[in-house]
C-alpha cells in the first residue's frame, strides 16, 4: 500500500488487497467485506489513516483483505488493543472486526470496557451464532437446542442478545444490519463511522457450513417484510409486506405489541415513532424476537457524549497547561534518584 496521502477520490478497488479471500464458498463473510469496501469508498476515508484491528476466527481474516493498515491480534483482545492504538494516535480511524465467539466470549470483558470507556472507533460484531474457525462448537449467541461438536444433544445455554450486551455495556451507539442487505449495509456504517465514540454494529452474518440458514426466519426474502422492521429516527415504527403493521406501547404497560394498522380503530397515528436516543426503547427493540415480533434493523441506539479517547488528551492537556515547561534531560541527570 502507498503510504502516501492523496485528495484523489478512491474506489472499492483502491481499498481491494492483493490477498486471496479465504472463506467458505457462500460464506456471508464475502457479502460484508463487499459492503465495507464499498463503505469505505462512498465515506471518502484516507487509506493512510485507515486501521482494521481484529481477533481470531473467520471474521478476523478481515485486515488481510482491505488496502488498508491492519493488525490481526489474538483471541479476544481485539477491542483492548484497538483502544491502545487510539489513544497511541487519535487521529486514526478505526474499525474492530470481531465475531460473536471473540467477540463477546473470551472478548466480552474487552468488549464491555471499550464500549462503557466510549473509545471513537467503529466495532463490527459478525454474528453468526456459532463458532466456524474451530468447526462448529456452540458460541455465547447461539441459540438453546444448538447441536453442535461440543453439545451433542443441543445447547442448554441461554443465548446472549449482542445488542442488549452493547446497551448494558454502556454504548452510545448500537445498530445493526445482515450480511446480505447491501443497500442497507452502507447507510448503517456511514451512521457509524461519523459518530464520535464507540459505534456498536451488530451484523447478522449466515455461515453456510455450520450454521446454515439460522437466520432465515427473518432474512428470507418470502418472509423479511413481515419479520424486520427497519427503524428511522422521526419516523413511525411500522412494517409488513403493506406497511400494514406497527409496534406500540401496550396501554399502561412498559412493552410493546404489534398492532395492524385499519383493525380495531388502530390508524398510523398510534404507532410509535422512533427515537434512537431513547435507551428503554433500543432496549425493547433489541430483545425482539421471531415469530412474535420483527427483527430491528437500523439505527437503534445514538446518543452522543464525550469519547474516551478526547477526555484523556483533554486531561493532558489541562495537566501541561498547569505545568511550567519541563526538561527530561536535566531531571534524568540531575542525581541518582528524583521525585515525580
Amino acid at each position: 500500500m502507498n503510504d502516501i496521502a492523496t485528495t484523489e477520490k478512491l474506489t472499492t478497488k483502491d481499498f481491494t488487497s492483493d490477498q486471496e479471500v479465504r472463506w467458505c464458498p457462500g460464506c456471508g463473510d464475502y457479502a460484508i467485506l463487499k459492503g465495507v469496501r464499498s463503505s469505505l469508498a462512498q465515506m471518502g476515508v484516507s487509506r493512510e489513516n485507515t486501521v482494521f484491528v481484529s481477533g481470531i476466527g473467520c471474521a478476523a481474516r478481515f485486515p488481510y483483505y482491505l488496502s488498508t493498515y491492519g493488525f490481526h491480534t489474538i483471541h479476544g483482545r481485539a477491542a483492548a488493543i484497538a483502544t491502545g492504538v487510539k489513544l497511541a494516535n487519535p487521529e486514526l480511524d478505526i474499525w474492530v472486526v470481531s465475531g460473536d465467539g471473540d467477540g463477546l466470549s473470551i472478548g466480552g470483558n474487552h468488549m464491555l470496557h471499550l464500549l462503557r470507556r466510549n473509545v471513537d472507533l467503529q466495532v463490527l460484531l459478525f454474528n453468526n451464532e456459532i463458532y466456524g474457525l474451530t468447526k462448529g462448537q456452540y458460541s455465547p449467541t447461539s441459540r438453546v437446542g444448538t447441536r453442535s461438536p461440543s453439545t451433542p444433544m443441543g445447547s442448554v445455554d441461554t443465548p446472549l442478545n449482542a445488542g442488549s450486551f452493547a446497551l448494558g455495556s454502556g454504548a452510545r451507539f448500537v445498530a445493526r444490519t445482515v450480511d446480505t442487505l447491501q443497500k442497507h449495509m452502507p447507510g448503517v456504517l456511514a451512521r457509524a463511522h461519523e459518530h464520535k465514540g464507540a459505534s456498536f454494529v451488530e451484523i447478522f452474518q449466515n455461515c453456510i457450513v455450520y450454521n446454515d440458514g439460522v437466520f432465515k426466519h427473518f432474512t428470507d426474502k418470502s418472509v423479511a417484510a413481515d419479520m424486520q422492521v427497519h427503524v428511522e429516527h422521526g419516523k413511525p415504527l411500522i412494517f409488513g409486506k403493506d406497511s400494514e403493521k406497527g409496534l406500540r406501547m401496550k396501554a399502561g404497560l412498559a412493552e410493546l405489541e404489534v398492532v395492524i394498522i385499519g383493525e380495531n380503530g388502530i390508524t398510523e397515528d398510534d404507532i410509535l415513532v422512533h427515537d434512537e436516543a431513547n435507551k428503554m426503547l433500543a432496549m425493547m427493540l433489541c430483545s425482539m424476537d421471531p415469530p412474535s415480533f420483527p427483527v430491528a434493523i437500523g439505527v437503534v441506539y445514538c446518543n452522543p457524549t464525550i469519547s474516551y479517547d478526547a477526555a484523556v488528551y483533554a486531561q493532558i492537556d489541562a495537566a501541561k497547561a498547569k505545568s511550567a515547561d519541563a526538561d527530561l534531560n536535566t531531571l534524568l541527570r540531575q542525581g541518582h534518584t528524583w521525585k515525580v
